[in-house]
C-alpha cells in the first residue's frame, strides 16, 4: 500500500487554517493527529486530510439545507 504523507505547509494550503488552530484542532480530537517522521520531523496522511475536508464540506452543507 501506498501512503502520501504532506508536511504542514501543504496542509495548511489545503485546509485554509492556519498552523495555532491546526494544533488546537489535534489537542481537541477534531483534526487529524500527526505522523512522526523522524525526531524532529512529522506529517499528515493525505488521505485523512481529505477524509476530514470531506467531513467539513458534507457537514455545512447540511447545515446551510443544501442538496447533496
Amino acid at each position: 500500500m501506498s501512503y502520501k504523507i504532506i508536511r504542514l505547509p501543504e496542509v495548511k494550503n489545503k485546509t485554509g487554517l492556519s498552523r495555532s488552530t491546526i494544533y488546537l484542532g489535534m489537542a481537541k480530537g477534531i483534526f487529524p493527529k500527526t505522523i512522526s517522521l523522524s525526531e524532529r520531523a512529522v506529517g499528515w496522511l493525505d488521505s485523512d486530510i481529505e477524509q476530514w475536508l470531506d467531513k467539513r464540506i458534507a457537514a455545512s452543507k447540511v447545515t446551510n439545507n443544501e442538496p447533496s
